[in-house]
């Protein structure tokens, strides 16, 4: 297929099996669902609870927005071609779908490093923490997680669309991820991997490092305190965070990060779900499931329309 005479690919989803296809809609639905109702509760409840203003809960807000656009820059059409017989994708909503992964999946990298970075300052510079982590500082923080991961996004996103695609048009993947693309491409694609080489590491190369910065300083202080009832408070405030930095970067790094002579389709497709559906969903259920302070703002909003039920 040449850009010039068809302009279209078709998506092999999960499974080549017609008897799987209502399992896989059924069960995308669900994951898909729950993840709107607990990262938008979760949302909900960090603005209308007055003891969650803090900065902690307004980046745990917008990582919340990211992972259901994350989520939603993919799963729909999936949807869509799991119930559809020809499971077509235009070459320009390809383009579009895979500038919107990379930026949130890139926004989502960066938020979880500036979450890291606030829990390390509240930790080993309790004192200092309102100095330094203010609501303009948050602000700008969460500004540049964006703008950064947009350029980065469209600078892959341009470098994709000035390739030719030709022979089989076929995408061995439930969405337009940069490999697969690559691998159906006719043109020089040496430019784009060696900014894959390059640039396109950053945005996750530097954040992880600001992650293992700060859990390496927060633990050693979490160490160094005396009382074990001071150390389970301390670790009790990142704890969240870091089962849903493992669970993200855990994914990434086997997808990524292994040798070329170990890649599989069936695995690399069940390794997606994990890091663009499955982690999306759990996050919010993870902090709210570990979190006193979430737990208590959606048991006061449940009594409160209790007792207004009740008066009408």
């Amino acid at each position: 297929m040449n850009t010039s005479g068809s302009n279209a690919f078709f998506m092999m989803g999960l499974s080549d099996f017609p008897e799987h296809q209502t399992f896989l809609f059924v069960s995308f639905l669900v994951m898909y669902l729950l993840n709107i109702l607990g990262n938008m509760t979760l949302i909900l409840l960090v603005k209308l609870d007055p003891r969650l203003h803090t900065p902690m809960y307004f980046f745990l807000g917008n990582l919340s927005f990211v992972d259901v656009c994350y989520t939603s820059s993919i799963v729909p059409k999936m949807l869509i071609n799991i119930v559809s017989k020809v499971k077509k994708i235009t070459l320009v909503d390809c383009i579009f779908q895979l500038y919107f992964f990379l930026c949130f999946a890139c926004t989502e990298c960066f938020l979880l490093a500036v979450m890291a970075y606030d829990r390390f300052i509240a930790i080993c510079h309790p004192l200092h923490y309102t100095t330094i982590i203010n609501r303009k500082v948050c602000i700008l923080l969460v500004i540049a997680s964006w703008s950064a991961s947009a350029l980065h996004s469209l600078l892959h996103s341009l470098m994709v669309s000035r390739l030719q695609f030709c022979g089989s048009n076929k995408i061995h993947h439930f969405f337009c991820d940069m490999a697969p693309l690559l691998r159906l491409s006719c043109s020089d694609t040496s430019i784009n991997k060696l900014l894959i080489y390059t640039e396109g590491g950053l945005p996750v190369l530097i954040p992880f490092i600001i992650v293992l910065t700060s859990y390496v300083r927060i633990i050693s202080s979490i160490v160094n305190i005396c009382s074990a009832e001071g150390r389970y408070k301390a670790f009790s405030t990142c704890s969240s965070h870091l089962i849903v930095v493992i669970l993200f970067y855990g994914t990434i790094a086997f997808m990524y990060l292994r040798p070329s002579s170990s890649f599989s389709l069936n695995y690399d497709r069940i390794v997606s779900v994990v890091y663009t559906v499955v982690a999306p969903m759990l996050n919010p259920f993870i902090y709210s499931l570990r979190n006193k302070e979430v737990k208590g703002a959606l048991k006061k909003i449940f009594i409160k329309r209790n007792i207004n039920s009740i008066e009408r």
